[in-house]
């Protein structure tokens, strides 16, 4: 299986037209704000300060790229969107970050994936729900993120995701692909590294 050889920050982006050259595939993270997106980049790269983590909800407030071994024919990124959802900014603040991740991702050419980043230890969050619905009805690909999952005891982490999948069947005709991980643990570290190889063999072939 794929593994992490090398990984660095590439920029921070205030706007799509900003952001690197579209020469390699990249998997974009989005989510509720303090859903976990920097702990899961590095986990993912198996680096502990690659993306900063703060304890301040919506402090991620541009576009950040990270490259992931540059050096090699195999090189992707992963970039790091700003959240979504948080009360305490102005509405002018959440609404120009929505803004600014909306145009990213339907610009990109190179955009294999978005990682729907959700909390494992909330309901099915309304601004989550209409997100992933934008999404569909632009034809983004997507799959379902849930992090956290460490925090959940054995009967919680037993019952959220039939009771998530439950509500999405409402909506969907069926659930977008799953991922179950935590940060902290590590736990689902290898099965996106295998989906982030699989699919980065497509980018190969566009």
């Amino acid at each position: 299986m794929m593994d992490v050889h090398t990984a660095e920050f590439m920029k921070s982006s205030a706007h799509p037209k900003e952001c690197p050259a579209p020469d390699f595939p990249e998997y974009a993270f989005i989510g509720r704000s303090n859903v976990g997106k920097s702990s899961l980049i590095n986990m993912l790269a198996h680096r502990n300060s690659l993306a900063k983590i703060s304890g301040t909800p919506g402090k991620t407030q541009l576009i950040n790229h990270f490259a992931i071994d540059l050096d090699k024919e195999t090189c992707w990124y992963l970039v790091d969107l700003p959240g979504f959802g948080y009360a305490k900014v102005s509405k002018t603040s959440r609404t120009k970050w929505q803004r600014t991740s909306e145009q990213f991702l339907t610009s990109r050419a190179n955009l294999m994936c978005v990682m729907m980043l959700l909390d494992s230890r909330h309901p099915p969050q309304k601004v989550d729900m209409e997100f992933m619905a934008w999404m569909a009805e632009n034809n983004l690909p997507f799959v379902m993120v849930f992090t956290k999952v460490d925090k959940l005891n054995q009967t919680e982490r037993a019952a959220f995701l039939p009771h998530y999948e439950k509500e999405m069947l409402k909506q969907w005709q069926r659930m977008p692909p799953v991922y179950i991980t935590s940060a902290e643990k590590g736990d689902g570290r290898d099965e996106l590294l295998r989906f982030i190889e699989q699919t980065n063999a497509l980018f190969e072939n566009l």
